[in-house]
């Protein structure tokens, strides 16, 4: 995932690979430079830093995704009436000849210059889980979290219903935490998870001994920031897990969720999970809690507050983040609550 190049003017940086459909692509502005420019050092540059892209070519978005966004850029180039640019047509003709997979690459610039890259699924329903695809409170939690790293730096988060990573990996490689626990219920979706966070760079721990066995009464726990933060991916049922398994897991700090209030259903085991979390620190302290939701069903959003104010957990609006780092085809109605546990 690359940006223009900055001599191609700010309206062609954008996060190319980072849309979620190609009608993010500045396409009127891009037919405007193409008839001020007229040869073809504009479309080769966009073609470097998108499709043919170091990212983009060892981690490739979907063939499809590729073939539109190929034929769009022809059709743009083709409306000026200038000479066709063999290097558009070659590049269409190899992702022709490509076969779809059922899944592809993601690729998502960070502010810091990194990239987060997640093998998704093409199907937003797959192997009966939702999350093996990105959804779109992950990336405003991951927005706001890289706005508030403090709240993160040197700290133990434990994120709920991590999915394939997404939120996780972008905190990780922006926000410092000493430790972060990635989890979720489903194996197929856990095997995914722990594959992109390899594919980022990462190691992935074991899970501790509980704590209770290595942490001397009395001692705080040592407060230096590592060059890498610790990762651990665990399997969490929330109707089943019990108050020591969450004690055992790492005296956690802050806990993180994103697009898990989506099910009626569900809503009772994530109340139930967060009144457990209350008591998952030795000292009494009871973690932050941040919970990011798409709004696609306000009754559902309704009854996830009414629950909490069932029992007896706070919960406030957290002001909407100044700016968007990763581009999308439509702004959704996203929510972030922190929860007082």
């Amino acid at each position: 995932a690359a940006m223009a190049q900055p001599e191609l003017g700010n309206r062609f940086q954008c996060h190319f690979l980072a849309a979620r459909q190609l009608g993010c692509f500045p396409w009127p502005e891009l037919e405007e430079q193409l008839r001020a420019q007229p040869d073809s050092s504009l479309l080769v540059d966009i073609l470097h830093q998108t499709l043919l892209h170091p990212l983009c070519a060892k981690y490739p978005p979907s063939t499809k995704y590729r073939r539109c966004f190929l034929t769009e850029l022809i059709k743009k180039h083709e409306s000026t009436g200038t000479e066709p640019l063999d290097e558009l047509y070659d590049a269409l003709a190899d992702v022709l000849n490509e076969e779809e997979s059922t899944r592809c690459y993601k690729n998502y610039l960070l502010p810091t210059g990194e990239h987060v890259t997640l093998s998704e699924s093409r199907a937003i329903v797959s192997g009966g889980t939702t999350g093996l695809v990105t959804w779109d409170a992950a990336l405003h939690l991951a927005e706001w979290a890289m706005e508030n790293s403090a709240v993160f730096g040197n700290r133990t988060v434990l994120e709920l219903g991590s999915g394939i990573g997404f939120t996780g990996i972008a905190i990780c490689k922006t926000c410092s935490p000493r430790t972060y626990i990635f989890s979720d219920c489903h194996p197929g979706v856990l095997t995914q998870l722990t594959e992109n966070i390899r594919l980022n760079g990462f190691v992935v721990e074991p899970e501790t001994t509980p704590r209770s066995q290595v942490e001397p009464q009395g001692q705080e726990a040592e407060t230096t920031n590592s060059p890498n933060p610790k990762l651990i991916v665990t399997e969490l049922d929330w109707g089943a897990v019990t108050e020591k398994r969450l004690l055992d897991l790492q005296p956690i700090d802050v806990v993180v969720a994103a697009d898990v209030v989506y099910d009626p259903e569900i809503i009772l085991a994530l109340t139930g999970i967060l009144q457990k979390l209350s008591a998952s620190r030795a000292d009494g302290k009871p973690p932050e809690v941040y919970v990011a939701s798409t709004i696609r069903n306000p009754d559902t959003h309704r009854l996830f507050q009414a629950e909490l104010d069932k029992v007896g957990i706070g919960w406030q609006i957290i002001p909407a983040h100044s700016r968007g780092i990763f581009l999308q085809d439509e702004q959704p109605n996203v929510t972030i609550l922190q929860l007082f546990i």
